[in-house]
């Protein structure tokens, strides 16, 4: 918690009401031995609690979560105009 805390300083992020961060089929999922899809995320965005859960309010826009998914099973867009991630030091 406390690396999520240290990354999410550094942005501000307006939540859209619908996520931008889908899976094609959430059942492919559970076939997946090694989750990798919640260990590449660096806000956590994906974890594991009987099924895969996405907390797209933290994505910080970095776009990596489609290629850590061996299956290829994750769709990640922008979030519609006027939501997502306002970077700032």
């Amino acid at each position: 918690m406390e690396d999520l805390a240290r990354v999410l300083k550094h942005v501000d992020i307006k939540v859209a009401t619908d996520s931008h961060i889908y899976l094609k089929d959430p059942d492919i999922c559970k076939d997946c031995a090694e989750k990798p899809c919640t260990l590449f995320c660096p806000t956590g965005v994906f974890y594991w609690d009987k099924h895969l859960n996405i907390t797209y309010e933290h994505c910080i826009e970095c776009g990596a979560c489609p290629f850590g998914c061996p299956f290829n099973n994750i769709i990640w867009t922008y979030p519609p105009g006027g939501y997502g991630v306002e970077y700032h030091s």
